[in-house]
């Protein structure tokens, strides 16, 4: 009799764990990023372990108990399946976390992310105060968002303004860069490409801007990603009045040379 409860048991486990993993692993969800804004473009994508027939997935986006967006879904040959989904008004607009449930007959998988409307998404604009050495102080006008600004230092052996960042998500940062204290410029005196390293890797920059007095630079930047280094053809510490000083010497040095020629002659 303990005998036949025993295996009884043991039939009933082997079935409630088959069921608990043909759960969990025979369908799931995911998305290409964990956090988005307004307008941005949610791409869910899955896969199923075995297709069944031209059952489809059942998809459900739901915010605060409320579902927000709901869709069948055709199933690949290949099990997989996938959904393009564009986070704008009147559906998006409020800020949160959302939960994502794909259903495939009996079973289901779920995936979570956060949805920042425009209204919500943190914005700075300000100046920074960059210490310039024996120079003083400039300041950077600037505006960021997804980060906050640690940071902005002066790296003269490199001609750079380096930016430290702390980020909260991926986002850009617009760096007002007074011509004054640092630049990029050809041999003629026409502005040049600046050189963008996040991290140490080149990374392409827009620039929105040109006057007299400022070049206005964009930088997108990772959810990670630490220090931008801005490094152009000059910047202030010493190295302008160095120059200066060196030409000055050498003007001087030819001018007496020249004179000791010409009385050595006469």
């Amino acid at each position: 009799m303990n005998s036949k409860i025993f295996f009884s048991l043991i039939a009933l486990l082997a079935i409630y764990t088959g069921t608990a993993f043909g759960q969990e692993y025979l369908i799931s969800v995911q998305t290409n990023d964990e956090n988005y804004e307004e307008g941005d473009t949610i791409v869910i994508s899955g896969q199923v372990a075995t297709k069944i027939g031209e059952t489809p997935v059942l998809l459900q986006i739901i915010q605060e108990g409320s579902i927000i967006e709901i869709a069948q879904i055709t199933v690949s040959q290949d099990g997989s399946f996938t959904k393009t989904i564009i986070a704008e008004p009147p559906i998006w607009r409020i800020q949160g976390n959302y939960t994502i449930k794909a259903f495939y007959q009996e079973y289901e998988a779920e995936t979570e992310f956060s949805f920042i409307p425009k209204s919500a998404a943190a914005v700075t604009t300000t100046n920074y105060e960059v210490d310039a050495g024996s120079h003083g102080t400039f300041d950077v006008k600037y505006t960021i968002k997804g980060a906050n600004i640690k940071d902005m230092v002066i790296d003269s052996d490199i001609f750079a303004l380096i930016v430290h960042i702390e980020p909260t998500d991926e986002g850009s940062v617009t760096l007002e860069l007074p011509r004054e204290f640092i630049g990029a410029e050809k041999q003629d005196g026409k502005d040049d490409t600046f050189i963008i390293l996040i991290d140490g890797i080149e990374v392409p920059y827009e620039e929105s801007a040109v006057h007299s007095e400022t070049r206005v630079i964009t930088i997108n930047f990772e959810e990670g990603d630490s220090d931008i280094e801005v490094i152009g053809t000059y910047v202030i510490p010493e190295f302008g009045a160095i120059v200066t000083m060196v030409l000055i010497v050498g003007i001087m040095a030819t001018i007496a040379v020249t004179r000791n020629k010409f009385q050595t002659n006469f």
